[in-house]
């Protein structure tokens, strides 16, 4: 059938429906009409990537309202995670401070970094931190903890393996 005489697709229909009120929605949560013209894109591409697109039942906006606001909290996140690491870096005389291209890299890497560490759970991300930013021993560790300095080691291997997971 030619594309001007098939039907829409449902995609199609959603996003001539819904975009303008979707990116009305997002302009007023980020404050910022570039960054929601990309959340709304983003949005409309998983909603393309996901098979779910044909369940949308009556509440189309409801969905829609959900899938932005996962974009929105990554967002954000990633706006912390580089705001943290350029602050980091700062004092770096200009010689040493990483180009720009190498500086996307690295907040790529912190962004799976820190989305590792979130999806470890509590205990074991704790007694990661522990070891590895307040450099405690398996001991201290153990002690702090309450649990066996064994128990300390399998979260700690299980964290380590994690992290050989986002190299």
């Amino acid at each position: 059938m030619p594309a001007a005489t098939r039907p829409p697709e449902p995609i199609e229909v959603l996003y001539s429906d819904h975009h303008g009120w979707l990116l009305g929605w997002l302009r007023r949560r980020l404050g910022d009409a570039c960054d929601a013209a990309d959340l709304a894109h983003d949005t409309f591409v998983r909603l393309m990537a996901s098979s779910r697109t044909a369940s949308l039942g009556h509440e189309p906006r409801a969905f829609l309202t959900h899938v932005a606001k996962g974009l929105v909290a990554d967002h954000w996140r990633r706006r912390e995670v580089e705001r943290a690491y350029l602050e980091a870096i700062a004092h770096l005389p200009e010689p040493e401070a990483p180009s720009p291209e190498a500086r996307m890299l690295i907040i790529e890497s912190l962004l799976r970094i820190e989305a590792m560490l979130a999806g470890l759970p509590g205990r074991t991300r704790q007694v990661f931190l522990l070891a590895q930013f307040d450099e405690l021993t398996l001991q201290q560790i153990s002690e702090r903890m309450a649990m066996p300095v064994i128990t300390v080691r399998r979260h700690i291997h299980k964290a380590l393996v994690a992290c050989m997971s986002v190299a």
